[in-house]
């Protein structure tokens, strides 16, 4: 006999609430691990190799747990109850993380009493009003503050697509900057334009920040991360973007043919996928070693982190775990791209380094556990 639709939706319900369960059991553990690390740097690190996600989650994770468990005991109590989905307490945690300790107490107070049955964005406006008359006086200097943390940042998307957001600017600027990029969209909107009032929208404001209204030119370095036959147009395999992922191969191919784009050969292994030699025709000629790595490595090689290799360091390190200082030879099989963060890692107590003679990492953490990354083989080697 087949449910009805109300036994199928307690059912969800009741799944809900033990997710809400282990979520919670989830944040003490975190809190635990934090707080029985030796040493506070390198912990957002390994929790995040260690649960799959990237570093900023692991940062925050571990944020709003401490704040859930410190300063807001009801609310996270509430969660382990199952009243209330975790994304709800976070959203109060977020909202009042400001506040003074006995402030936070008075808020976990309230919000323990109005939070079942709030989505997180309820949830977070409900802990706002209760946090702005927690602390007035604060609240009016929150207000303020947000403008010191504005910031441009780059997100990406799917394949061939990323966004852009200016975050925190201030509202008398942005909404300025709005109307100048609609109005000069608007005189674009003629009859036979066939792009939207969005389309035209975003290709006005990324005219604008290319500087392209000034004689300005977009030029990108494009390290071609596809085979021979798929730039000929003679087959379509996906190229890749470093820091980006795959990006379709009519993309890869538009954007290599552009004018400006420092276009440059990179050849692979048919066998196993890996790079073996760059072209030196290129726009800006500077080659060697230090090229061959980044290219070869395209993104920082601790497992999860996404920071192009372009920009990064690289990293003295081999099979026995030695380091530049230790005697490491310089090669190919000795060099890893590590973005700064990462790099400095291997300076704390407990982090231990092994690069093999085909280029795989070996990370081991001071909870002794042992992470591997392999350069990841370009295109579709044989046998792959």
């Amino acid at each position: 006999m087949e449910s009805s639709e109300g036994e199928i939706l307690l059912d969800l319900k009741a799944t809900a609430a033990e997710i809400a369960r282990l979520e919670a059991r989830l944040v003490r553990q975190v809190v635990s691990f934090a707080r029985a690390a030796s040493v506070r740097r390198g912990v957002a690190e390994e929790l995040s190799m260690a649960l799959c996600m990237t570093k900023y989650k692991a940062h925050a994770l571990i944020a709003h747990a401490e704040g859930l468990v410190d300063r807001f005991p009801a609310v996270l109590g509430l969660v382990e109850a199952g009243a209330v989905p975790m994304a709800s307490a976070v959203a109060v945690n977020d909202a009042a993380a400001w506040l003074a300790d006995d402030k936070a107490a008075v808020v976990d107070e309230v919000m323990a009493g109005r939070l079942e049955g709030k989505n997180p964005t309820g949830a977070r406006r409900s802990a706002t009003s209760a946090a702005a008359r927690a602390d007035p006086e604060g609240f009016e200097e929150r207000a303020r503050r947000p403008r010191e943390d504005r910031g441009l940042h780059l997100h990406h998307g799917v394949a061939g697509v990323a966004g852009l957001s200016l975050e925190n600017a201030p509202v008398e600027k942005a909404v300025a900057a709005y109307v100048c990029v609609d109005r000069q969209a608007r005189l674009l909107k003629t009859a036979d334009e066939t792009r939207t009032l969005d389309q035209l929208r975003a290709d006005v404001a990324l005219d604008m920040l290319v500087g392209k209204q000034f004689g300005g030119e977009v030029k990108a370095h494009v390290y071609l991360y596809l085979d021979a036959l798929t730039y000929a147009g003679l087959r379509n395999e996906p190229a890749e973007l470093a820091g980006h992922g795959p990006i379709p191969a009519s993309l890869a191919r538009d954007i290599a043919a552009r004018p400006g784009t420092v276009f440059q050969r990179i050849i692979t292994d048919p066998a196993e996928g890996q790079v073996v030699e760059l072209g030196r025709r290129r726009y800006r000629p500077k080659a060697g070693l230090d090229e061959l790595v980044r290219v070869r490595d395209r993104e920082c090689r601790r497992p999860g982190c996404t920071r192009p290799a372009q920009f990064g360091d690289l990293d003295h390190c081999d099979s026995r775990g030695r380091g530049w200082k230790d005697g490491c030879p310089t090669g190919a099989t000795t060099l890893v791209g590590l973005c700064r963060a990462d790099h400095k890692l291997r300076d704390l107590p407990g982090w231990h380094h092994e690069v093999a003679p085909d280029g795989t990492l070996t990370i081991t953490t001071p909870a002794n556990q042992r992470y591997i990354s392999g350069p990841e083989p370009l295109g579709n080697p044989a046998g792959g």
